[in-house]
């Protein structure tokens, strides 16, 4: 099961960092760059120097080194609770968070801030902008609520 989690960590770290790559040459690094791609998506470069949905988006240096440690140290837990999973399901949705976590702290070591770009809206209405890493932190915390919730209901007693 280790190997299958650290797998999808890896693919998503990959997916994550080529993502931003991209999006940062594109844009040529200017923030609030946008192209629209749908009329409901549009590629949008932003910032994130705070936490999720924004929060203390300051632009501290001390938020990187804060943050920084804050998630190696889930990384470190994630990976012990990766060691003793026994279900696939289970490793790869403990890979895509410890991928998705791995992928935004190198945006922050490397540049203050997490590289956010996807950007969904209806009309004026925009949700949070995002990437690669933070769809694969919700779908992998999702996956495992979803086994918590409802296979580990169906189990005998």
């Amino acid at each position: 099961m280790l190997l299958i989690g650290l797998a999808a960590a890896v693919v998503v770290i990959i997916l994550d960092q080529v993502s931003k790559l991209a999006i940062l040459h594109s844009s040529a690094g200017e923030i609030g760059w946008r192209r629209t791609v749908l009329p409901i998506f549009d590629l949008t470069l932003t910032f994130n120097h705070g936490i999720t949905f924004g929060l203390f988006n300051n632009g501290a240096t001390a938020n990187a080194l804060i943050f920084s440690g804050l998630a190696l140290a889930i990384v470190a837990v994630l990976v012990v609770v990766l060691t003793r999973a026994t279900a696939w399901h289970n490793a790869l949705a403990l890979g895509m968070v410890i991928g998705g976590a791995l992928g935004n702290l190198a945006d922050r070591l490397r540049l203050d801030g997490v590289v956010d770009f996807l950007d969904f809206h209806l009309g004026d209405h925009h949700f949070y902008i995002f990437n690669i890493g933070d769809s694969a932190i919700c779908i992998g915390v999702g996956l495992i609520l979803l086994d918590s919730l409802l296979i580990r209901a169906e189990s005998p007693k």
